[in-house]
């Protein structure tokens, strides 16, 4: 039996490696090979008192996203990141934060965000696969993670606002 000129034999014979191949092409993330939904993204904002900079990131907004982070990621753009917010997550105001590098094979920028948008802390370089707990030392509503240098690069300071549009 033939359909659309290929027999139903040829078909199901070539069907396993059409699947192999489509879980190895290039083209498709880890993310969408296990069928995992892609991170939404959110355009952040920092105003520096050498301008603006923009940096196109990963939104975690529930628990099991804020954990799992940007554990094992390699991939990251220089102008990406994630953006942990709202924080914490199960909401209950601005809270202490404490941060690891755990499975994190990526140096990390991690800045600590009061509710107001103002920078309260900078972490800069975050030690890959480290266990030690990296803190706000203060409340915060937000955190944003950069590829590590990223910070010092761009002259992002403490008491430095970022921006996004916050909803939920």
């Amino acid at each position: 039996m033939t359909y659309k000129g290929v027999t139903v034999a040829a078909a199901l014979a070539l069907a396993p490696l059409g699947l192999a191949l489509s879980a190895c092409s290039a083209g498709t993330s880890s993310t969408e090979q296990t069928g995992q939904k892609t991170a939404e993204t959110v355009a952040v904002t920092i105003i520096t008192a050498q301008g603006q900079h923009k940096f196109q990131v990963e939104r975690a907004r529930t628990a099991a996203e804020q954990e799992q982070g940007l554990m094992y990621r390699t991939d990251l753009k220089p102008d990406g990141g994630m953006l942990f917010w709202p924080y914490p997550p199960e909401g209950g105001g601005p809270r202490q934060a404490s941060f690891w590098m755990k499975n994190t094979p990526t140096p990390l920028d991690i800045l600590f965000i009061r509710a107001d948008g103002t920078i309260a802390t900078i972490a800069e370089n975050a030690v890959p696969f480290s266990e030690t707990p990296v803190l706000s030392r203060e409340p915060v509503a937000a955190v944003l993670e950069l590829v590590g240098g990223r910070a010092a690069a761009l002259g992002i300071a403490e008491g430095d606002t970022a921006t996004w549009q916050q909803t939920q």
